[in-house]
């Protein structure tokens, strides 16, 4: 109960950030990116690695600015910012700030602001479209994966990384993102059918790397979940780490290939 609760609390407030897009929809995501920040700063110490958590939230913010103020050329300039930022501190501070906690220090704006993503979408003139099918396709595909896989999984597919992940599950995530592919292209018809199955593919896979790359953040620092933050799920990175692949997916899919 207390995770459905959590669900469509969560999926109500995003469904309200995109219909008002914008400035309120790039709030959001800072936040979620901050906090996000915060439960993998926790993962990088159990490892043993000591980042600047001033830093990497200050990274944070360079690229929420740089998503408000220059959409069309993120990330760039904002990596330059970060770069330079980082770099000068490893100078300033030298030996203590050590050049492999430099490396991770950059390392985390960088993975958890590709949630800035969804709002570079919500940009695009077909914006709307693409951002609920990214959330319903994602969504979907993790939750067919995690129904099938519970209950008829019997092939295990990365053990060493998630034991609980099979087969079964990961197909039954991709023909579930599949599945919303083919309503949406059904809907909205300038979505041509085979762009759209073409992307749903490619998204099903996406949202297994993404929940793959935190499950083995999380197995190298011996814990379950990234966080408690949101009730019944665990963490932002437990929510959101499909998101954190498919939405750049979708984004770029959207601007070359979608009209």
């Amino acid at each position: 109960m207390q995770r459905l609760i959590s669900a469509f609390v969560g999926a109500f407030i995003i469904l309200l950030a995109i219909w008002y897009a914008g400035a309120p929809l790039l709030f959001l995501l800072g936040v979620l990116v901050i906090f996000g920040m915060g439960e993998l700063v926790d993962i990088l110490f159990r490892i043993g690695f000591r980042p600047s958590l001033v830093l990497a939230e200050a990274g944070g913010l360079i690229l929420l600015v740089g998503a408000y103020f220059n959409p069309a050329g993120y990330p760039g300039p904002a990596i330059i910012v970060i770069l330079f930022i980082n770099l000068i501190t490893g100078v300033l501070f030298y030996p203590v700030y050590h050049i492999r906690d430099l490396a991770v220090t950059i390392f985390m704006p960088l993975y958890i602001g590709l949630l800035y993503y969804i709002y570079l979408i919500s940009t695009l003139e077909t914006g709307w479209v693409c951002l609920i099918f990214l959330f319903a396709a994602t969504w979907a595909c993790d939750t067919f994966a995690f129904l099938i896989g519970r209950n008829f999984g019997k092939i295990k597919f990365v053990p060493a990384l998630s034991p609980k992940k099979t087969f079964e599950g990961t197909v039954a995530g991709i023909i579930g993102s599949v599945a919303v592919g083919c309503v949406f292209a059904a809907v909205y018809p300038f979505l041509m059918v085979y762009t759209i199955v073409l992307l749903s593919l490619l998204l099903g896979v996406a949202a297994f790397l993404g929940d793959l790359m935190a499950s083995s953040l999380k197995r190298q620092a011996g814990v379950k979940d990234s966080g408690r933050m949101i009730p019944g799920h665990g963490g932002i990175l437990d929510r959101f780490d499909s998101l954190l692949f498919t939405a750049p997916l979708v984004y770029y899919f959207a601007v070359f290939l979608i009209r």
